[in-house]
């Protein structure tokens, strides 16, 4: 029986498809192999190699003589290639040739066909409490449920599932014989449960197969889903058995259906042209090789030679590996077809778009004109990352599938967004580029495509030949809180599906010069899975609550959370830790946390809640190792380590000597203020061998390094003299601004820059959003904490008055983020009831939510002050000068009286009462009105008449006046009499340029 079955439904093929396809395909003469058959005759003896000790008996190889070798003589690896080849041989013999039904169960996670079951551990466990009927409370579930804790029987299976649900099972089997379920039935119930998306239909599947398998067969099914074989056999060796060309051609397909169809015989190899990459085919990309224990080594991998010592260093992205092919298709709009996969050969098309005119598309619509003349079709590899435009930076990891959804609905949002960023092609116009060098294939790259900014970028390289190039980039990327850089060789071809030295990553989590040591006490762990199964693997550390942090009546003891320590423990430091807190460990209950001596993040969320806890007193202290401070929600200081490495256990010191919370804090403020230039030194103190151990140096903090090259260049001056700062926050609006950027705004106008809000007088505290030091000094009633806006206004304002006394501007309500008790009503005096600064000149768009939050009134003579309400405002202004004050600029028609010739105007009689004309009389012309409330704001007085030279202007509107009558208004003023004669002026005459005569 052949695979054609087993298509699952939901790829919509079918077996005319499938022949079209692949015409060669092969067809099986005779059923599938029994589903046990592949536990008993392959998995059970990998895995029983796995178990043995390495190396042959020595009498084994004499008894095989020297012409042969006995099965105990051959390696590990001729073992399992044995094993493989009998499997192999029996299916080609009994079966046929098409061996995709195992190869589907043999190799899980290579099966693209299938889609993933959307299944876990805990939910297959649940599942499996229903099915047996176990009681909730019984040890065997909680065995199941929790399966990385340690149980009273089943500590042995701890961390590992599968061997968990066999302990299970096997004490509540519905058979105790190997079932009868083929492989194909097996296939086929998979896609059901693969196609199944509600718990019943989950569990009818389970429960079915769970009445048809003993428990052997039942473990090796959930590695199956959960795709976690572990057999001791990779791709590579199945595929090198199978055909000699498997494995070349799954890394250019990534598609095991192909490995199988295409590749039956192993008699007929592939052709030339069928070895490279082709379009619309995802092939397993070429990946970094890890970093080396120095940089030397690392530059000599490099295979510099005398006419080209050169190596590129580009940034390592912190993004999702991403291949993106294209080809013409007329029966797509726009006539280009675009297909997208992840390294692990998952499609993303429908993410990221299949066309330039996809609606659903969040990158591909932008790509329209992202191509050269002439490309018709083109494979880029790249990193798919999200970028923020309001920052102008990438988004750490986590939030690309969340911006791309984004971008889907609106794709004229500024959120963060998908970044292709392209570092090499591989496949032009029908050409394959893997075999030249990155070179040329950088030249037909640049060539080729368009950038598209901030959608569609050519990654930029740097050119070195040295260690001290890579030191100044690395300096950059820890800068900068980026992933890392990638060292590549331009002389090397494309390595597909291979970790070779042509490409080597360096972190700047492995440089000691960003990894300092804090002596942190372990208030928590978590047990591990795997080979850690059953053990306490990592440790959440915590820092001692000092009286600065403590309220009345806290235990001494009390720490909060601060990291969790997984990586650089030895066996032997296991050991170590086990030894001092053996018998101390108490299991975390989330409805009664041991709040009086360990306070997590998150309130009753008890964010990175451990498995278990131990009280301070029983616990140890470790050397902890880390390369920069970051902000976290995740732990209850606020703060956290980045990349937290274990050192040494600190046998020398207990709870009461362990860091705590102001010595933290004072530690980090130490090392905002002082920075020491260190070099570089790969780290080598986990090694085998362990070396001399320095003594610790000063921590260092990512983003706060305040003798850094400055970058401010903004405006500089004086208008912060005198004045003390605390800056606490970044600023969010209304512009965006680092930290430190404010602290060099501050220091380039004359502040002075502490960081504590108690280390000098009278201290202004700076946040724009709510931290763990910004909620402190809330609690306390310290300080009033105004926000960042205020320090932009003053500089802004003080570079408009230029020429004029540095004048600080009075705080406004908008500038307070927390203020004392009475502190708001008292500044509100310094904004009129719109919000509009008495102080400051308002921006455009400030004026325009003052104008939205003005009520309108019905009733048009009252939606603007009448002339009595001017003269009001008019003699108040006089009382200020009286006073001493200055005329105000905008008072230049101060004592002038403006009469405007118009139609509507010329209306208006001798007898109006002019003080109960509204400034917008409907009556008149708009540009009218607009000129009589501009001379009214200058100060001046509009009449109603010309009779007895009362007015100083006369102002005409030549569109409403003929010639005629500007000339019956000339000879009628010239025959008056009076004090004055008045000017005569044009309105809006040559766009607003008046002219004037003096009659």
């Amino acid at each position: 029986m052949d695979s054609d079955e087993m298509v699952p439904e939901h790829t919509q093929i079918e077996v005319e498809d499938l022949d079209e396809k692949y015409p060669n395909r092969p067809h099986n003469r005779g059923p599938t192999l029994p589903f046990h058959d592949l536990y008993l005759n392959l998995f059970d003896p990998l895995s029983d190699i796995r178990k043995k000790p390495k190396g042959g008996s020595s009498l084994a190889r004499r008894k095989a003589g020297p012409n042969g070798k006995s099965a105990a003589s051959l390696n590990p690896y001729e073992l399992r290639r044995d094993i493989i080849a009998r499997f192999i041989s029996r299916w080609r013999k009994e079966v046929g040739d098409d061996i995709y039904p195992a190869f589907r169960l043999i190799l899980p996670d290579k099966d693209r066909d299938r889609p993933m079951y959307g299944i876990k551990e805990k939910v297959i466990g649940k599942m499996l409490v229903k099915i047996m009927k176990i009681n909730k409370e019984s040890e065997d579930a909680s065995n199941l449920l929790n399966w990385k804790l340690p149980g009273v029987s089943a500590a042995r299976m701890a961390g590992d599932f599968a061997g968990r649900c066999h302990d299970v099972l096997s004490k509540r089997p519905m058979r105790t014989e190997p079932g009868d379920l083929s492989i194909e039935d097996v296939n086929k119930k998979l896609d059901e449960l693969s196609a199944a998306s509600k718990e019943d239909q989950q569990i009818h599947i389970l429960s079915d197969f769970y009445r048809h398998m003993n428990p052997d067969e039942l473990t090796w099914l959930i590695r199956i889903i959960l795709r976690q074989m572990k057999v001791g056999a990779t791709e590579r060796t199945l595929f090198h058995v199978w055909h000699p060309d498997a494995e070349n051609l799954y890394s250019i397909s990534s598609s095991l259906r192909r490995v199988c169809w295409e590749l039956h015989d192993p008699n007929i190899r592939l052709d030339a042209e069928d070895r490279g990459i082709g379009l619309m085919q995802c092939f397993q990309p070429q990946l970094a090789q890890f970093q080396m224990q120095s940089f030397d080594k690392m530059v000599s991998r490099m295979r510099p030679t005398e006419d080209d010592p050169v190596f590129w260093i580009e940034e390592k992205m912190d993004g999702e590996r991403m291949q993106l092919h294209m080809a013409p298709d007329s029966t797509i709009p726009g006539g280009r077809r675009f297909r997208f996969w992840s390294r692990k050969a998952k499609e993303y098309t429908y993410l990221y778009g299949n066309g330039v005119y996809d609606d659903k598309g969040a990158l591909t619509r932008h790509l329209d004109q992202a191509f050269a003349e002439g490309v018709q079709s083109l494979i880029l590899d790249g990193e798919m990352v999200t970028w923020d435009p309001k920052e102008d930076a990438p988004v750490p990891f986590g939030t690309l599938k969340t911006a791309a959804l984004a971008e889907q609905r609106n794709p004229f949002s500024d959120g963060p967004r998908p970044l292709f960023r392209v570092f090499d092609i591989l496949y032009l116009n029908g050409a394959d580029l893997t075999k030249y060098t990155l070179r040329d294939r950088r030249k037909a790259l640049e060539r080729a495509i368009k950038p598209i900014h901030r959608r569609f970028e050519i990654l930029e390289y740097h050119e070195a030949t040295n260690v001290a190039d890579i030191e100044k980039c690395l300096r950059t990327v820890v800068a900068e809180a980026s992933e890392g850089l990638v060292l590549k060789n331009p002389r090397s071809p494309y390595r597909l599906n291979e970790r070779h030295d042509d490409w080597m990553k360096v972190k700047p989590e492995y440089m000691t010069e960003f990894g300092e040591s804090l002596d942190l006490i372990v208030i928590g762990g978590y047990y591990g899975s795997g080979h850690r199964g059953g053990n306490l693997a990592s440790f959440l550390c915590g820092l001692r609550v000092d009286d600065q942090h403590a309220s009345q009546g806290t235990d001494p003891m009390k720490c909060w959370s601060f990291c969790k320590v997984g990586g650089g423990f030895t066996a032997a430091d296991y050991q170590e830790i086990r030894h001092h807190t053996d018998g101390k460990w108490h299991e975390w209950d989330a409805k009664k946390p041991p709040a009086g001596l360990i306070e997590l993040a998150g309130g009753e969320a008890q964010h990175e809640r451990p498995d278990t806890w131990i009280r301070p007193s029983d616990s140890v202290v470790l050397c902890v190792k880390a390369a920069s401070v970051s902000v976290s929600d995740q732990f209850r200081l606020g703060l956290t380590l980045r990349f937290p490495r274990f050192k040494k256990l600190r046998k020398d010191k207990n709870w009461k000597s362990a860091l705590s919370i102001q010595e933290f804090l004072d530690l980090k403020s130490n090392a905002e203020q002082e920075h020491r230039e260190k070099e570089f030194s790969v780290d080598n103190s986990r090694k085998q061998k362990r070396v001399k151990r320095t003594a610790n140096k000063p921590l260092t903090i990512a983003g706060y390094d305040e003798h850094a090259e400055a970058q401010y260049s903004g405006p500089s001056g004086h208008i912060f003299d005198h004045l003390n700062f605390f800056v606490m926050t970044e600023s969010i609006t209304p512009e965006k601004k680092t930290k430190v950027e404010l602290e060099q705004l501050i220091k380039a106008n004359g502040g002075k820059i502490f960081q504590t809000n108690t280390a000098a007088e009278d201290t202004i505290c700076v946040a724009d959003r709510r931290t763990i030091k910004v909620a402190s000094i809330q609690k306390s009633g310290q300080a009033n904490i105004i926000r960042p806006s205020w320090l932009i206004d003053c500089v802004q304002q003080n570079e408009k008055d230029a020429g004029l006394p540095d004048l600080l501007l009075p705080f406004e309500p908008r500038h307070l983020f927390f203020g004392l008790e009475g502190y708001e009503e008292e500044i509100k005096s310094n904004i009129d009831r719109f919000s509009d600064s008495y102080a400051r000149d308002i921006t455009v768009d400030e004026l325009r939510e003052i104008m939205d939050r003005m009520p309108v009134s019905d009733d048009p003579t009252q939606r603007a002050p009448t002339y009595q309400s001017a003269h009001k405002i008019e003699a108040h202004i006089q009382g200020k000068i009286d006073a001493g004050y200055a005329v105000p600029r905008g008072w230049l028609f101060r004592d002038l009286k403006f009469f405007f010739l118009a139609k509507q105007a010329n209306k208006v009689s001798d007898e109006t009462d002019t003080n109960d004309l509204p400034y917008t009389a409907g009556a008149d012309d708009v540009r009218v009105v607009l000129a009589r409330n501009t001379a009214l704001f200058g100060g001046a007085s509009i009449v109603a008449s010309l009779n007895a030279g009362t007015a100083t202007h006369v102002l005409i509107d030549t569109a409403q006046t003929s010639s005629a009558d500007i000339r019956a208004l000339r000879q009628s003023i010239s025959t008056q009499s009076g004090p004055k004669i008045p000017h005569l002026g044009f309105l809006y005459r040559d766009k607003l340029r008046g002219s004037q005569d003096r009659v």
